[in-house]
């Protein structure tokens, strides 16, 4: 096994809680109706082309002008959009840290829209102690696509073949592994540390 020197973190679902449910219970509070919604109209796949750089004004018109009966929810998206990433896991973030301050090369690559990313980084200032981002939004490139994480390769100077990505999503995690990265499923920080530890990474 090639020994790892750069440690790749994805932040939703991994380092940041991320639940649209969180406003949408209150917006919308039938859960059918809800369900509904977020099937039909704010999809995942709507809002992964914001992640690809698409702006929330343009994203909104298409949106309204099919389905104008929801206007005032589909512009709630964006409105409330900090109320679905509420806060940190603190377990997670934890081990974030240490092995920067073990001096273990750390990274981050994100699927994320970019103004929005900006505001997280507000709201959480670990966000800033790795080395750099590579923020979806920014590029144009998504994630499970391969151009992103060779742009982060470039990007970084980066081994693929000497770095570890870590992911909440399997199709990422897969695509990491397309371009030749060592990848793992993120499920709990008691978890990762148990993979880090498995690759040779004290953690």
């Amino acid at each position: 096994m090639t020994e790892i020197r750069h440690i790749v973190f994805d932040i939703g679902k991994v380092l940041v809680h991320y639940d649209p449910d969180i406003p949408f219970s209150r917006l919308i509070p039938d859960a059918t109706e809800r369900k509904w919604f977020f099937d039909n109209v704010c999809t995942s796949a709507w809002n992964l082309e914001q992640d690809r750089g698409r702006t929330w004004e343009e994203a909104e018109s298409l949106l309204i002008a099919e389905y104008p009966d929801h206007a005032e929810n589909i512009r709630n998206f964006r409105r409330h959009w900090h109320e679905m990433a509420p806060h940190a896991y603190e377990d997670s973030v934890a081990l974030l840290e240490g092995l920067i301050d073990d001096g273990h090369d750390v990274t981050l690559l994100t699927n994320w829209a970019s103004d929005t990313f900006r505001e997280a980084r507000a709201r959480f200032p670990f966000l800033e102690k790795p080395r750099g981002v590579t923020v979806s939004g920014d590029i144009g490139l998504i994630k499970p696509d391969r151009a992103i994480y060779d742009h982060h390769v470039a990007s970084f100077g980066l081994d693929p073949a000497a770095s570890l990505f870590i992911d909440d999503s399997q199709k990422n995690v897969d695509g990491a592994r397309v371009a030749g990265w060592q990848s793992v499923l993120f499920t709990d920080a008691g978890t990762l540390k148990a993979d880090l530890e498995r690759f040779g990474i004290a953690a």
